[in-house]
């Protein structure tokens, strides 16, 4: 990255490390900030059905995509390296292929390079999938033939929406009922702490004595799914510093 780093150490002491990079204060609108990503659940019918080739040399990385995409239709094939992924897209013709570059026996790119070289590979989307930062590499691996390129590690929503950009599928999304907010909370009451054992309220009055933000969000960590409410509650009331609250609530309770 064009910088540099320094250690001191001394026995004793402690150490310290010090770098120094080549940086540009980024402009706000530079920056992409994704808001809320919709929930996918399937494919709007009548659409064709399309073939997706998942080419990684690590099985979990392969399982993932698959345990995503799968549920939702797609026809799915797999190969740990380039050459495999070359022998299966000549007799599959699958639509798309999501293609890590650095695999054993022949990468991504020298195999994105052998499809994109002939007519019929054309008609196939690589999009590659790499773990690496550098703006360089990303004009490296379009001049490969790839069509796009995706970071690992990946947000769901980024694979979707990337399939849909070149493969023109559509999908149903999840409609998901916004949390509500501070403002619409119901107050917390001493009925709602006392679903809790005795020794888990003691633990949480402890705390709100000491002012100790982390204790009691690890305490409310402890509550069971089916108290979410309550949970929130709580959360909502350490976050805006009403521990108060909570003390003067918890000291109903005869510890």
């Amino acid at each position: 990255m064009g910088g540099d780093i320094t250690v001191k150490s001394k026995v004793g002491k402690g150490t310290t490390f010090r770098f120094q990079i080549q940086v540009n204060v980024a402009n706000k609108t530079d920056v992409e900030i994704e808001q809320n990503p919709r929930n996918v659940i399937a494919l709007k019918p009548h659409q064709p059905r399309c073939k997706i080739l998942i080419v990684d040399d690590r099985p979990t990385n392969r399982l993932l995509l698959i345990k995503l995409l799968q549920p939702l239709g797609f026809e799915l094939k797999e190969a740990e390296n380039g050459k495999q992924a070359i022998e299966i897209w000549n007799e599959w013709q699958p639509n798309l292929i999501w293609m890590d570059m650095r695999m054993p026996v022949m990468d991504g790119y020298e195999a994105t390079q052998i499809i994109k070289g002939t007519t019929k590979g054309n008609a196939t989307a690589v999009i590659a999938l790499t773990a690496s930062v550098l703006e360089e590499q990303k004009a490296i691996i379009l001049s490969a033939g790839c069509d796009d390129f995706v970071r690992k590690p990946f947000r769901e929503s980024i694979i979707f929406e990337t399939m849909k950009k070149h493969l023109g599928v559509e999908y149903i999304y999840q409609q998901e009922t916004p949390a509500p907010t501070a403002s619409e909370l119901p107050s917390l009451t001493v009925e709602d702490l006392q679903v809790m054992p005795s020794e888990w309220l003691e633990k949480l009055y402890d705390a709100t004595r000491a002012l100790d933000d982390d204790s009691i969000l690890e305490l409310i960590e402890q509550i069971p799914v089916e108290q979410s409410l309550l949970a929130e509650k709580l959360t909502n009331l350490v976050d805006n510093f009403q521990l108060k609250t909570i003390r003067k609530l918890l000291e109903s309770f005869d510890f």
